[in-house]
Order: C-alpha cells, then sequence, then structure tokens
C-alpha cells in the first residue's frame, strides 16, 4: 500500500517536473509587448497557473512605446541578464536597471518603459500566471528622485 501511495505520489511530481533548454526552446514574437519576444521557461504549466516565468528580449527593430500602465497581480519581479532598460515609476521617478539588476515592481503600480538597449534580455516572473495589464494615466507631476 505505502508503494503505490509512493508512486503515485511520484507521478504527480513527475508530471509537474518541467525543464527547459535554450536549444529546443523558441522565442516568440506574441506576447504582452510587441517590441520583445518571449521564451516560455514552463513555469506556469508546472505549477498549474500560479506563476511564469519566462526571458524576455529586445525585437530588433521595435522600440517600446513609453504607454503608462499597471498590471494586476499579486507578485513580479525581473532579473535583467544582458544589456540595460529604462523604466519610470510613479513616485519613483526613471530609473535604469543593467546587466545584474534585480528589481521587484509592487503589485498594481503605474510604471512604463521609457528605452532599452538592443541586446537586452531580462528573467521575469509573475504571480499568478494569468495577470491582467491595463493603461494607467500619467502620474501628477511630482518631484521624485531618480534611482541609479
Amino acid at each position: 500500500m505505502a508503494k503505490a501511495k509512493l508512486g503515485a505520489a511520484a507521478k504527480t511530481r513527475a508530471q509537474r517536473f518541467r525543464v527547459t533548454h535554450l536549444a529546443k526552446s523558441k522565442f516568440e514574437k506574441r506576447g504582452l509587448r510587441d517590441y520583445f519576444e518571449y521564451r516560455d521557461l514552463g513555469v506556469k504549466r508546472a505549477t498549474r497557473g500560479k506563476m511564469i516565468a519566462h526571458v524576455i528580449r529586445a525585437r530588433p527593430g521595435k522600440t517600446p512605446h513609453g504607454e503608462w500602465h499597471v498590471h494586476d497581480c499579486d507578485a513580479q519581479f525581473v532579473y535583467v541578464l544582458r544589456g540595460w532598460v529604462r523604466f519610470e515609476y510613479e513616485g519613483i521617478g526613471e530609473v535604469l536597471m543593467q546587466a545584474g539588476t534585480c528589481f521587484y515592481q509592487p503589485p498594481r503600480i503605474r510604471h512604463r518603459e521609457i528605452e532599452h538597449s538592443r541586446d537586452v534580455e531580462m528573467l521575469e516572473i509573475v504571480a499568478p500566471a494569468s495577470f491582467r495589464t491595463y493603461s494607467a494615466e500619467k502620474p501628477a507631476a511630482k518631484k521624485s528622485r531618480a534611482h541609479r
């Protein structure tokens, strides 16, 4: 009996265990922003929608729109793997993220991307996997310090 239970538990774990290799993966042009390409890392499926993880990279010839927006999620963090990206956050100001920078965006913080390098590549993890993004009005002008 204990063996059968262990086997079933192992099978459940095996169904949730995921590995993705760069050589067998591809970047998709569809995603939240048309100026990026996204490589799904299989986390959404492995966690049954509790979170999503993907690598994001600049799409050649495309530039950010600079539109203010918010993400309706519980948690979101990004680690810059290569290049740089400049964001602006409500109440914070402009922030330059470079290779090696890790940043956590509080849920529903109003923000926008201003620009990025042609070689930017980032790892992004968001919970839950299915979250909504809404356009937002530009925040009222307020003195804020620049983070560098």
